[in-house]
C-alpha cells in the first residue's frame, strides 16, 4: 500500500476470486485527499475489478475472497448491501467508461444528475433540480436548464461524459473513481475532461482514483501510480518516479508505447509482444515472464516488492539489469 499517511481510500491485500481463479492478487494501494492516483495496465489485469470492488459492485461470478477495504478508515467489505447503497453516490462514486451505455435511456439526464441528492440529502424535487441544473453548469455543460430536459441519445458522447461526472460529484463525494473517463471520446473533448477533473479535484477536494490503460492521460493527471499486471501491483509510486525511473520490465515497456512527437516520421509504434494470460493461465512466479525481457529461472518465484525511491516499490527480480533491455 501506498507509504503516504492517513489515506482516504485504503485497500490492503485485496483478493478477488471467480470460479476459484485469482483475478486480482493481494492488492494494496491508497489514495489520499486531494491526489490523484492512476492505476494502469492492459485489459485483463484487474483495473476496473479492484476499482468496481470498492463500491461492491463486482459481478454476480466475482466475490472478495480476501483484504481490506478501508473508506476514511470505515471497513466497506462487511457493510450490507443496505449500507453501501448509503455509500455509493454519497461518500464514493464512479465514472463508468461509457457513459452513454452507462445512463438509463427513458430518463431525462437532469433526473439522473438529481437522484443521489434525493436519495441521500432528502432535497425537495425543486431543490434537487436547482442543484443539479447548478452543477451541470459546474461542468461545462452550456444551457443546463435545457440541457437537463433532454434524453442521453440527444446530447454528444463528451456530454454523456460530462453529465456523468456532475452525477457523481452531486453529494460531494469524499472519492471519486474513474474508469477510463476518456475512452471513445476525441483527443479535444479528452483533453476538456482532463482538464475538468484536474479543477474539480482542487476544487472539491475529493480523492479520484484513475483507471486507465493510456500512459499520456497518466502523465498528464495523476499524482501517484499503480501499475497493475495479472491481477498484481507490480510497480508504485509517485509519477515522476514512475516516468523518471521506470523500475519494472513491464511498466518500461508500457512507457515505451507512448508515441513521441520528436521522433522519427512514419515509424512503426512500439508494442509489447503477446498477450495478457486469462487468469486461469497465469504463470507461476512472477506473472509477467512468459513476455518478459529478462525472464530466467529466478522469474519462476513470486518476486517481493522492493524500494527503489521515496514511496517507490517495484515487484522483480531484476530491477538491478533493466538498462539491458532494448
Amino acid at each position: 500500500m501506498s507509504e503516504r499517511a492517513n489515506p482516504m481510500l485504503a485497500i490492503e491485500g485485496l483478493t478477488i476470486e471467480i470460479d476459484g481463479n485469482r483475478i486480482v492478487d493481494g492488492v494494496s494501494l491508497g489514495v489520499e485527499t486531494g491526489r490523484i492516483l492512476a492505476i494502469v495496465g492492459e485489459s485483463g489485469c484487474g483495473k476496473s475489478l479492484t476499482a468496481l470492488s470498492v463500491l461492491g459492485l463486482l459481478p454476480n461470478a466475482a466475490r472478495v475472497s480476501a483484504g481490506s477495504i478501508r473508506l476514511g478508515g470505515r471497513e466497506l467489505t462487511r457493510l450490507s448491501e443496505v449500507e453501501l447503497s448509503e455509500v455509493r453516490g454519497n461518500d464514493a462514486a464512479i465514472i463508468f467508461q461509457e457513459p452513454v451505455a452507462s445512463l438509463n435511456p427513458l430518463m431525462r439526464v437532469g433526473e439522473q444528475v438529481e437522484e443521489a441528492l434525493l436519495l441521500h440529502r432528502g432535497l425537495s424535487r425543486a431543490a434537487a433540480r436547482e442543484e443539479a441544473i447548478a452543477i451541470m453548469a459546474r461542468v461545462g455543460i452550456p444551457d443546463p436548464a435545457r440541457r437537463a430536459r433532454q434524453y442521453p441519445f440527444e446530447l454528444s458522447g463528451g456530454m454523456c461524459q460530462r453529465i456523468m461526472i456532475a452525477s457523481a460529484l452531486i453529494c460531494r463525494p469524499s472519492l471519486l473513481i474513474a474508469d477510463e473517463p476518456t475512452t471513445a471520446l476525441d483527443v479535444t473533448i479528452q483533453a476538456q475532461i482532463l482538464d475538468l477533473m484536474r479543477r474539480l479535484r482542487d476544487e472539491v477536494g475529493s480523492a479520484i482514483v484513475l483507471i486507465t490503460h493510456d500512459m499520456g492521460v497518466v502523465a498528464d493527471l495523476a499524482d501517484d501510480v499503480c501499475v497493475m499486471y495479472g491481477g498484481r501491483i507490480v510497480e508504485s509510486g509517485p509519477v515522476d518516479a514512475i516516468f523518471a525511473e521506470p523500475s519494472h520490465p513491464y511498466t518500461r515497456l508500457l512507457l515505451g508505447t507512448i508515441p513521441k512527437l520528436d521522433g522519427i516520421r512514419k515509424t512503426v509504434l512500439r508494442t509489447i509482444e503477446g498477450m495478457v494470460p486469462p487468469a486461469g493461465a497465469w504463470p507461476e512466479g512472477c506473472r509477467f515472464r512468459t513476455r518478459c525481457p529478462l525472464a530466467d529461472e529466478a522469474c519462476e518465484q513470486v518476486p517481493p516488492a522492493v524500494a527503489v525511491g521515496a514511496s517507490h516499490r517495484a515487484a522483480c527480480w531484476h530491477v538491478d539489469r533493466l538498462e539491458a533491455m532494448a
